[in-house]
């Protein structure tokens, strides 16, 4: 991404950073009014976003800086004035483009990770292995959960998706350990629930082998995994995206295939039985 403009220096500031929704409204306004940033006061920035003056601060804070003047100070430094702004077609994105050309660099970047297949090999064989296959997500991962859940069901004999706390995680963890598990897949995605955390924590006591795709090697959950593969999250919106996550987990599926001799035979039986039932639309 080009960070020629005023806008582009500003989200690259806020990329990967740990935001609060109120934190990601101030870097919001501020990317729309990227050429005045530098300028706004503390009180302004927060009437912009419709935040309390300290939320200001505490974002500044978040950044790195000693407190709001020194974020502007910062601003001032790098983008004097947003004079270069509308200086190419780069320069013209919006904050939804900007959105996209992040998530684009975080497929990059995993794309560079896979260039060693041997963690997502090893990965493929352990959930291969276990039955019954249990799939973690809670949450924000509860999609990537539920995704992985549904294709690995189409090959492996017995899955179990696991995408609500309580009591009653502890209780299908123990049955699945009980039932012969060996392994545990994990989406873990900011903001990371205390549960999920405890939860990977009391399955390695039990003895399962946890393979957790986390946003970043050093979330909460690394220490209770015994195999991390990262995929970055994009921050640039209100709520992240997790487009890389989620080819991750479709990598683990066709490693975890790999490990399944008899996954073509299933795919195949359950292609000809979605066409006798005319299942799908095509």
């Amino acid at each position: 991404m080009s960070v020629s403009s005023p806008a582009a220096r500003l989200q690259q500031l806020f990329e990967g950073r740990r935001l609060t929704p109120t934190q990601r409204r101030i870097a919001h306004s501020m990317v729309r009014r990227a050429a005045d940033a530098p300028f706004l006061s503390s009180v302004e920035l927060a009437e912009l976003a419709g935040v309390s003056q300290p939320s200001v601060t505490r974002f500044a804070v978040a950044l790195g800086f000693d407190g709001y003047p020194a974020l502007r100070r910062h601003l001032r430094e790098v983008a004097p004035g947003g004079a270069e702004a509308g200086s190419g077609a780069e320069d013209a994105l919006n904050e939804y483009q900007q959105a996209v050309r992040a998530e684009i660099e975080n497929l990059r970047q995993l794309a560079e990770l896979l260039a060693d297949p041997a963690p997502v090999e090893r990965a493929g064989r352990l959930l291969a292995a276990s039955r019954p296959l249990l799939v973690v997500g809670l949450r924000a991962a509860s999609p990537q959960a539920r995704g992985f859940g549904y294709f690995a069901a189409k090959v492996h004999p017995d899955v179990r998706v696991l995408d609500e706390g309580g009591s009653m995680l502890y209780d299908r963890i123990d049955a699945a350990r009980r039932a012969g598990a060996s392994a545990l897949m994990c989406f873990a995605l900011p903001r990371h629930p205390r549960e999920s955390v405890d939860a990977l924590a009391y399955a390695r006591e039990q003895g399962l082998t946890v393979v957790t795709v986390a946003d970043s090697a050093f979330a909460p959950v690394a220490a209770h995994s015994d195999l991390l593969l990262p995929a970055a999250v994009g921050t640039g919106l209100a709520f992240d995206t997790a487009c890389a996550p989620m080819l991750l987990g479709r990598a683990l599926l066709e490693a975890m295939c790999d490990g399944l001799p008899d996954a073509q035979a299933r795919l195949e039986e359950f292609d000809a039985n979605a066409a006798a039932r005319g299942l799908f639309v095509e």
